[in-house]
């Protein structure tokens, strides 16, 4: 487990004039060499927008295993600041203690060539299954179909063509926006999609996929948000999220 990132005097008062919280915040990240913003940390004013950390490096607070309030998480790794699912690794999926409706959510993700994962939300114990709306992570290398690419709605929604896609083992950035019916995700700082939950072209949409059989998918329901088990390595860091109002 890595350890927490003590700044000096002058790196103290240097984080707080950046409007960074020292506490808790590490000597940084780095993508192409480049040095990047301290991971894993809020600034004063996305606290005052009501942001919330779901991660802060060094522990899993906050996360609970699928199907289980109680049962120690394992095989999900904390390194270098990153929250790691390896390769080959039953972990089981994992998902937010607390359920969201009308929410702002925030993350960066890394995989390997040829890797896919994806972010699910409206996850709701009622399906008694691990299903909901996900947000597909896939190196685009290896995909046939649209609705199946990255940053699409799984199955349901494509994104846009000339979305800002990353190089695999690249830091990609995402977020998921749902405030009433609306949804969007967005990739790299562009919106590349946005639907309407429960609209025809939606749910009209759904009779074609094997989502057909829940009753009700493809409308919004509050639910929990679930970091998938799936077979190839995924990195995350930067997870966060605020609630929103509804207008």
């Amino acid at each position: 487990m890595m350890k927490p990132f003590l700044p000096s005097s002058f790196q103290y008062l240097l984080l707080l004039v950046a409007g960074i919280d020292p506490c808790g915040a590490n000597p940084g990240t780095k993508q192409n060499g480049k040095q990047e913003t301290p991971a894993n940390f809020l600034t004063q004013n996305e606290k005052a927008e009501g942001w919330k950390l779901l991660f802060d490096g060094m522990t899993i607070e906050g996360w609970r295993r699928y199907g289980s309030a109680t049962e120690k998480i394992t095989g999900w790794q904390i390194e270098k600041d990153t929250l790691h699912k390896p390769a080959g690794v039953r972990s089981g999926n994992i998902m937010t203690k607390d359920v969201y409706e009308d929410f702002e959510f925030s993350w960066e993700w890394k995989l390997q060539e040829r890797g896919n994962n994806g972010v699910k939300y409206f996850i709701t114990s009622e399906r008694g299954t691990a299903v909901g709306h996900e947000y597909q992570m896939i190196d685009d290398a290896i995909v046939k179909d649209p609705y199946s690419s990255n940053a699409s709605f799984y199955l349901l929604a494509k994104p846009a063509k000339d979305k800002p896609n990353r190089a695999m083992g690249q830091w990609n950035r995402s977020r998921i926006l749902v405030r009433g019916n609306h949804c969007e995700h967005w990739l790299n700082g562009r919106k590349v999609l946005d639907y309407q939950c429960g609209s025809p072209v939606i749910m009209n949409r759904v009779k074609k996929t094997k989502f057909r059989k829940y009753p009700g998918f493809g409308k919004k329901v509050p639910g929990h948000i679930l970091l998938t088990d799936h077979k190839d390595p995924c990195w995350y860091r930067n997870l966060k999220i605020r609630r929103l109002t509804k207008s």
